[in-house]
C-alpha cells in the first residue's frame, strides 16, 4: 500500500460525498477512472495479471466499489500502523543508540578522574622542583619544605647504606687480591729455589767430570819428545758459561 492509493482513495470518498448536481457526468468519469486505478493498483500489487472489466449497472458498481473501497481502507489503515509500529521501534532504537551504556559511562568518569589526578600530580612534581609555586600560601610552602626535607633525608639515608655495601665489596676485593698476590709470590719463590738446586747440582756434576778428565790424562804414558815443561795448557775452574 502506496501513499499515491491512500490519498486517491481519501479523494474518491470526498467525492462520492458530493451533491449529483452538474457534476453528475464528471462525477462518473472520475468514478470510472477511480475504479480503473484501483484495479490497476490492486493488480500491481498482487502482482497477478487480471481481466479489468467494467460494471454497466450504476447500483451494482457502487456497490462493488463500496466493499472493495472498505477493503483498501481497511489495508491501508493497517499498513499505516505498521508504518507507525516500525517509526516508533525505530525512534526508540535511536534513542538507545544515543545514549550511552553504563559501561561507558562508568569508563569515561574512570577516565576522567585518572585525568585529574595525572594533572594534580603533575602539578606537584613541579612544584617539588621549584616551579610553578605562585599558586602556592604560606602553609602550602611549608608543607612543600616539609615534604622535600623527608625526601632529602630518606636519599641521604640511602645514599649512606649504599656507599657502606661499595666499601665493603671494594674490602672484600682487596683481601682477594692480597690473598692471591702471596700466594704468586710463594709460587716464585719455590721456583727460585728449584732453580738454585739444579745450578748447584749441575755445578757438582761438572767438577767430577772434570777430575775424570784429569786422572785419565795422567794416568796415560807421555810420548818420548813431549816436554811437559814446554806445555802451555793450564786448567782454570769454575761455573760453567751459560748460553
Amino acid at each position: 500500500m502506496t501513499i499515491e492509493m491512500v490519498f486517491f482513495l481519501s479523494k474518491y470518498h470526498r467525492l462520492l460525498q458530493r451533491d449529483s448536481g452538474g457534476e453528475h457526468e464528471q462525477y462518473k468519469k472520475t468514478e470510472d477512472r477511480c475504479m480503473l486505478s484501483a484495479f490497476d493498483i490492486t493488480m500491481r500489487m498482487v502482482r497477478q495479471k487480471t481481466q479489468i472489466r467494467k460494471i454497466e449497472n450504476l447500483a451494482a458498481r457502487q456497490v462493488t466499489f463500496s466493499k472493495r473501497r472498505r477493503g483498501l481502507f481497511k489495508k491501508a489503515q493497517e499498513f499505516m500502523n505498521q508504518v507507525l509500529e516500525r517509526h516508533r521501534l525505530q525512534s526508540q532504537n535511536v534513542g538507545e543508540l544515543r545514549q550511552p551504556s553504563r559501561e561507558m559511562q562508568t569508563e569515561s568518569r574512570k577516565s576522567a578522574m585518572l585525568s585529574k589526578e595525572l594533572a594534580e600530580k603533575s602539578i606537584e612534581l613541579r612544584q617539588m622542583k621549584g616551579e610553578d609555586l605562585q599558586g602556592l600560601d604560606l602553609q602550602g610552602l611549608d608543607k612543600l619544605e616539609a615534604v622535600i626535607e623527608s625526601g632529602l633525608v630518606e636519599v641521604v639515608k640511602t645514599k649512606g647504606e649504599r656507599m657502606l655495601k661499595e666499601i665493603s665489596t671494594l674490602k672484600k676485593k682487596e683481601a682477594q687480591l692480597l690473598e692471591e698476590n702471596a700466594f704468586l709470590k710463594r709460587q716464585l719463590a719455590m721456583m727460585d729455589t728449584s732453580i738454585g738446586q739444579m745450578g748447584i747440582h749441575d755445578q757438582c756434576c761438572d767438577h767430577h767430570s772434570l777430575e775424570l778428565t784429569i786422572s785419565s790424562l795422567s794416568s796415560r804414558d807421555p810420548p818420548h819428545n813431549y816436554n811437559i815443561s814446554s806445555s802451555d795448557t793450564c786448567l782454570k775452574l769454575g761455573q760453567p758459561f751459560s748460553n
